[in-house]
């Protein structure tokens, strides 16, 4: 039996972001896991993490919680960290997963020894606490579980 396969889609600003395929590791209802190769052209150098060619991506996403999980290693194996971005709750069909990034990041290094808060400032620029008060605020209340979770091991989410 073959794994089945979906297209991820991450949707910014009303705009597709990016798109690719990846292979469904697990599905209960109400978190999807996948698992994908390195999705964009290149290396990506944030400077507390690169993400290259090569690096595989198991990502968990949520059908009622506003965020998603990603779990980052190395073409090698081994565990760089956890990239989770700060989403509306995703929509899953029988093709595909879409979520809409909000701007909010958090990385967690795969020692829990980095737990970085990221883009704030273009989550501020965005206009969503304007535009959308009810959305921006789950935004940050996600933002700041993770962020909890991270410090306390982000792993027992996953499980």
């Amino acid at each position: 039996m073959s794994a089945r396969s979906v297209e991820v889609t991450l949707v910014k600003a009303g705009r597709t972001k990016i798109r690719y395929p990846a292979e469904v590791v697990a599905d209960d209802g109400t978190r999807l896991t996948v698992r994908a190769p390195w999705a964009a052209e290149g290396v990506r150098d944030f400077g507390f993490v690169r993400f290259e060619p090569g690096d595989v991506f198991v990502e968990h996403y949520w059908r009622d919680r506003w965020y998603a999980v990603k779990e980052v290693r190395s073409a090698g194996g081994a565990l760089k960290g956890w990239y989770c971005d700060i989403t509306r709750p995703a929509r899953v069909d029988g093709a595909g997963v879409a979520v809409e990034d909000l701007d909010l990041d958090l990385w967690v290094s795969a020692d829990g020894s980095e737990v970085l808060r990221l883009d704030e400032d273009e989550f501020e620029a965005s206009g969503l606490v304007d535009s959308d008060p009810e959305a921006a605020a789950r935004a940050v209340v996600a933002l700041d579980e993770l962020e909890c979770l991270g410090r306390e091991g982000l792993v027992e989410l996953l499980r």
